[in-house]
């Protein structure tokens, strides 16, 4: 996108912040900064951050009433067409792990729905100027439509930071938590650590809260297509908390 005039609030993205005429400081109210990606906030929803075993943020998904939201970038080609290639694999993929798999076109090209018992995930693709965005809805089979109508409004308007960094294509572009964020992952793994000690003192088994979307690995363009990702939990650690509005 080489538009200078796009805007925040038009609905014409994902942005690439370069080509953005709203300036990033005036996204602190309405936007998640998450390094790579600023994803707009639903309001009324939640924040659930992802952790990998060495404790470090791999996925950071909106909470809504319909189900739940994920954006990431990834590293690209400097010509377009890796989310068609995605496409092709993720979908073989997901059928391999026994989901039941349509290819709808979306407003952007090519969605992958993944349909598994009581559930639905959906991935939407966008290719920009040297990164491709993702985003994954996944929520209960009913509110299919309604969560696929709001995850394209929310990458309607993400705005996608690239960097000048290189990176090889198909790599995951670092996620930043911002401050509060960062604080509010630290206190709840904290408490987790702190309840897992007192359970195993008591000579019960730790608790281990786990990833219930069957998505899997966030840091594949995929969205997490191994055999055994779909329909059984992926175990992934999940810390979930409410985004302060006030900062």
């Amino acid at each position: 996108m080489a538009d200078d005039d796009l805007t925040i609030g038009s609905a014409q993205g994902p942005y690439d912040v370069d080509s953005l005429a709203t300036p990033v400081e005036d996204l602190e109210t309405s936007h998640l900064d998450l390094g790579s990606v600023l994803v707009p906030v639903v309001e009324g929803g939640q924040v659930t951050v992802e952790m990998t075993p060495d404790h470090q943020p791999e996925a950071v998904y909106l909470i809504t009433p319909h189900g739940r939201i994920g954006v990431s970038a990834f590293a690209a080609p400097k010509s377009p067409g890796l989310w068609r290639e995605v496409v092709t694999e993720l979908a073989a993929s997901l059928r391999d792990g026994g989901a039941q798999v349509s290819i709808e076109d979306g407003h952007w090209g090519r969605e992958v729905v993944a349909s598994v018992p009581g559930a639905a995930h959906r991935f939407i693709g966008v290719d920009g100027s040297r990164w491709m965005v993702r985003c994954v809805a996944s929520g209960p089979a009913e509110t299919r439509d309604e969560l696929g109508r709001l995850a394209r409004a929310v990458l309607a308007e993400t705005v996608v930071r690239r960097g000048r960094d290189p990176y090889p294509p198909r790599e995951a572009l670092p996620i930043v938590l911002p401050p509060v964020l960062a604080e509010q992952v630290a206190a709840a793994q904290q408490q987790m650590f702190d309840q897992q000690s007192a359970g195993q003192e008591a000579g019960a088994p730790g608790a281990v809260a786990q990833d219930p979307s069957g998505v899997g690995d966030a840091s594949s363009p995929g969205g997490g297509t191994d055999d055994d990702d779909l329909p059984r939990s992926s175990g992934s650690a999940m810390q979930r908390f409410r985004r302060d509005r006030t900062r």
